[in-house]
């Protein structure tokens, strides 16, 4: 693992630097401030192996290109992610992950943190909220994605994974206000974690998104990330789906380029 206790520089960042000029001109668009320069930590905190690959694998890997460090957070390694009644699920979290760093060296990723939750029965306790906070304050992300807990289902053919909500849910009660505040488990304290300030967020998978990234470029590196999770796409015909994705999001953020990953954006005090 990186050293996740590094100093972090311009603690009162505003915009990330990673985001293309017009989202975040709609992003702030009641504010004056200027985008700043300079790389940040982004951390992507996700219920499963490829749910990062999936809703913001090329917005990381742009992000990445740019010379942000870029960190993928995973709450579960999971290992019910299949049918088959050979596979234990110990033998399919081992493969899971191991797909799951191959998926990251795709993506230029620098490092890959398994909590190892149970898949399936993730539940937003004050428990796991502790541990996303003790991540929190070692890892020291300016920007965090994560997953929108609002979301129920997508359409009728398609009900969002239970999973999915926990952590979304899990991860912003973390972020706001525990993360930042002394007085939310004082024994990490006494562990030296200090409080961090995570300053953006963006919601991946959010059904009324309000900013988009603009990654034509990248699509092809979440193509090869998203092949490296074979246990879960080896049979599927899945990057014609992906790629039509990405193709929806730009249409509804013009000047966005023919290819977008979309989100819903906070940017904290």
């Amino acid at each position: 693992m990186t050293d996740h206790d590094q100093d972090r520089d311009d603690p009162q960042s505003e915009p990330s630097a990673a985001v293309d000029a017009m989202s975040a001109k709609q992003a702030v668009e009641a504010e004056e401030s200027e985008i700043p320069a300079g790389p940040k930590k982004i951390a992507s905190i996700m219920a499963h192996p490829d749910d990062a690959e999936f809703i913001c694998g090329a917005t990381m890997a742009r992000w990445a290109e740019e010379g942000n460090e870029v960190v993928i957070v995973l709450i579960t390694s999971g290992d019910k992610g299949s049918d088959d009644p050979d596979v234990t699920p110990e033998m399919l979290a081992a493969t899971r992950e191991a797909e799951q760093l191959a998926a990251a060296k795709e993506l230029g990723v620098s490092d890959v943190i398994f909590l190892r939750k149970t898949d399936g029965y993730l539940v937003p306790t004050l428990e796991l909220r502790r541990e996303l906070v003790r991540v929190v304050r070692e890892v020291k992300p300016d920007v965090v994605i994560c997953q929108d807990p609002t979301v129920h289902w997508a359409d009728t053919s398609y009900i969002n994974h239970p999973d999915h909500r926990a952590a979304g849910e899990a991860v912003l009660a973390a972020i706001f206000p525990a993360a930042r505040n002394p007085k939310y488990f004082p024994e990490l304290l006494a562990e030296g974690l200090q409080p961090h300030t995570v300053r953006e967020i963006y919601l991946g998978g959010a059904q009324t998104p309000d900013v988009a990234v603009d990654v034509t470029a990248q699509m092809p590196k979440k193509i090869s990330a998203l092949k490296a999770h074979a246990s879960q796409v080896g049979e599927f015909e899945f990057e014609q789906m992906i790629w039509d994705w990405a193709k929806e999001s730009a249409k509804e953020f013009p000047d966005h380029g023919e290819y977008a990953e979309s989100f819903r954006y906070f940017k904290l005090d």
